[in-house]
């Protein structure tokens, strides 16, 4: 079995791609105007407005409505991802900090107020964790 995606319903796909798009350095494809993919070489995050949620099973998602999963994206410069979206960000959760576990993180919360994890390895323990 391979993980592949994560999928984010969201009121204004609009809005949330060009978050991800800013926050990622990546360009979404898109398939419908309700459906886009941010596609990277390990997995995709897609993101479908709420007219898709019947298509699935009416009421099985709502937009803006999690507390319970962290979305997480390992990047070359955390400290750069910070700078480039203060302007873009409403809630910063954590500021750059290195865990005790060896990486360099910044969490924040999304448009829809998801949580969201950007992260660099920084101990020699993480870098062979993540890449060895």
């Amino acid at each position: 079995m391979d993980f592949v995606s994560i999928r984010v319903i969201t009121d204004d796909i609009t809005r949330l791609v060009d978050f991800y798009e800013r926050a990622t350095g990546v360009r979404a494809s898109w398939s419908t105007e309700d459906f886009a993919e941010l596609r990277t070489a390990t997995a995709t995050l897609a993101i479908g407005s709420t007219r898709t949620v019947p298509m699935f099973a009416p009421g099985a998602a709502h937009p803006a409505d999690n507390r319970s999963v962290i979305l997480e994206f390992r990047v070359d410069d955390v400290d750069d991802v910070a700078r480039n979206l203060t302007a873009h960000v409403q809630e910063f959760v954590q500021e750059p900090t290195t865990m005790p576990w060896g990486n360099r993180s910044l969490l924040l919360r999304d448009p829809d107020g998801n949580l969201v994890n950007f992260f660099t390895p920084v101990t020699p323990a993480a870098i062979e964790r993540l890449t060895g």
